[in-house]
């Protein structure tokens, strides 16, 4: 081979050599830190008006809580009067989960009117509706097993 594409070789190895470094310390960067969330407004506004109301009572059939089933963390809950719910292994989460498979700001579940949805916010390892990996927000009902991780949810009544 000639001196030229000895040295295109070694240019093109390195070039992809970075890439793979760069790529890698990008994941660990999203894994560690998270995702940004805007700060909610701080003030009057209809923020702190819907505070200020009394909670209604949910309907019959309607879920009030996730309910860590299986895992390490099996029995710990979240009130979805809280909602949005987030679940992770970050001190910001409502469910915190010790479990080496979960990002820091993994999934979320939240309301769009009467129905409830799970929602992967771009962790490692994803986050799955029975055997099925979701990739966008997914409705879920009462007893939909959610599983991250090694760890299984389940909305309950």
């Amino acid at each position: 081979m000639s001196e030229l594409t000895l040295f295109l070789i070694r240019i093109a190895y390195l070039a992809i050599l970075w890439i793979f470094v760069l790529s890698a310390v990008s994941v660990i960067r999203s894994d560690m830190f998270g995702a940004r969330v805007p700060e909610p407004t701080r003030g009057g506004g209809a923020a702190a008006k819907a505070r200020k109301q009394p909670k209604a009572r949910p309907r019959k059939g309607v879920p009030t809580h996730v309910l860590v089933v299986e895992g390490a963390n099996a029995g710990e809950r979240a009130d979805l009067a809280d909602a949005p719910v987030l679940i992770g292994r970050g001190t910001d989460a409502a469910i915190r989960l010790d479990d080496d498979y979960v990002s820091t700001r993994h999934a979320r579940i939240a309301a769009s009117g009467d129905q409830w949805f799970v929602e992967d916010l771009g962790s490692t390892n994803g986050t799955y509706i029975g055997t099925v990996r979701i990739n966008q927000p997914t409705t879920l009902t009462l007893g939909t097993q959610v599983r991250i991780g090694k760890t299984i949810l389940e909305l309950r009544k």
